[in-house]
């Protein structure tokens, strides 16, 4: 048997809905679909404008560094040795008769070309002693990074340098590309060891001085602690030879001394033979 309270709860509720629902309530219909290539309309656009711009600021940012390191001072001074091997190497008779004549020498031109060697070998040297201290320095913040992009670029510039010099050389000498470098380091030892030969000689007479003035120190202290008078101690040469001259004749007069009464005996001793016989 039904509960009365549920069939009219029930009634009621039913009625009410069917009645909204009928009254208010419009049925939904769903349109057609759309493409697929519509949906990836928006991503695609949003992809395109983000690539642009990074794309943008990457071509203005590198073109603003490149200026920027353009207008920093180089790491070295001009590089003399190529300015004029590469004058030697383009310079061009005036007169077409007189072409033989003006011709630069094949051995002028390895002449200047070993000299750019050397200077280039004193620049790597340079570099490399440079390099570690540079790096500690910017590691501690104690330079800014301008000195470090002029580091770079000098670096940079070396090896293009490095290898056109390696070009040329082969091109007078095959293989002698490979051994270029190694007889403008053999050069750059020579110079380096006349530079410390001539820095050596030149503090001869000044170590002279200090070594005589302590030779001097040393000895009348000595002659201090024994109790003899500075005065004495510093004699002149002559006296000195004086001295030698007087021990010597000295020692002389002992021998004649001691060999005088010797023959006087030797003659008694042969008058007395001769007597007896």
């Amino acid at each position: 048997m039904d509960d009365p309270l549920n069939a009219t709860f029930n009634a009621t509720f039913s009625d009410a809905t069917n009645g909204t629902f009928n009254g208010t309530h419009t049925p939904f219909t769903t349109g057609p679909p759309k493409p697929f290539w519509t949906n990836l309309l928006l991503p695609t656009l949003y992809l395109t404008v983000l690539l642009t711009t990074l794309i943008s600021f990457s071509r203005t940012y590198r073109s603003r560094q490149l200026q920027r390191a353009a207008r920093l001072a180089p790491w070295f001074p001009s590089h003399t040795s190529r300015d004029i091997y590469l004058t030697l190497l383009h310079l061009e008779p005036s007169d077409e008769k007189s072409e033989k004549s003006s011709k630069v020498p094949e051995s002028v031109l390895k002449a200047a070309l070993l000299k750019r060697a050397l200077e280039d070998i004193q620049r790597i040297v340079a570099l490399r002693q440079a390099k570690g201290p540079l790096q500690a320095l910017l590691q501690r913040g104690s330079v800014g990074e301008e000195l470090w992009v002029r580091f770079q670029r000098a670096e940079g510039e070396m090896e293009e340098e490095v290898k056109e010099v390696v070009e040329e050389a082969n091109a007078y000498v095959p293989g002698w590309g490979q051994v270029i470098f190694q007889s403008a380091n053999e050069m750059n030892q020579n110079l380096l060891l006349k530079e410390r030969t001539t820095e050596l000689l030149a503090k001869v007479d000044e170590e002279k001085a200090w070594w005589e003035a302590k030779k001097q120190g040393v000895q009348r202290q000595f002659l201090k602690e024994n109790g003899v008078e500075s005065s004495e101690a510093v004699s002149s040469p002559e006296s000195t030879g004086k001295r030698i001259e007087t021990r010597s004749s000295d020692e002389d007069a002992v021998i004649v001394e001691s060999g005088g009464p010797a023959q006087p005996q030797g003659g008694a001793g042969g008058g007395k033979k001769k007597g007896k016989k």
